[in-house]
């Protein structure tokens, strides 16, 4: 398939496609003609990558453990890639249990269950339900 029909298929714009192209992340064949063609599985490594890339993963993470997923590289290789991944992971639990603890302590002031260090009675004003 072309890079229009695979960018259709996936939803991602033929810019991204090139970009992950460029970063070694996917691989096309050149045609005669000079355009792209893709094989079928093309369409589920880029929605792989889309999925990777929204967990948070960089370019360079995805480039070095795309062939540990689509070839089977070296095992102790592809260990050490997916330590860095458990890391990115291990990084996204720690900020999501900082957001909410801060959420929790926004929640308590704007119940008054909470007031400012050193201040008491202090008026509120009426709370806003969350959305």
């Amino acid at each position: 398939m072309r890079i229009g029909e695979l960018s259709h298929a996936t939803g991602v714009s033929t810019r991204a496609l090139r970009y992950y192209e460029e970063q070694g992340l996917i691989h096309s064949q050149r045609l005669a003609n000079g355009y792209r063609a893709y094989g079928p599985e093309a369409i589920e490594t880029v929605e792989f990558i889309q999925d990777l890339f929204a967990a948070g993963l960089s370019s360079q993470i995805l480039r070095d453990i795309m062939p540990c997923i689509t070839e089977g590289h070296d095992q102790a290789a592809c260990t050490d890639l997916m330590a860095q991944v458990q890391h990115v992971r291990d990084n996204l639990l720690d900020q999501e249990q900082r957001l909410r603890g801060r959420r929790e302590r926004l929640e308590q002031y704007l119940t008054g269950q909470r007031s400012p260090r050193g201040r008491s009675g202090v008026a509120r004003p009426q709370a806003v339900e969350p959305h």
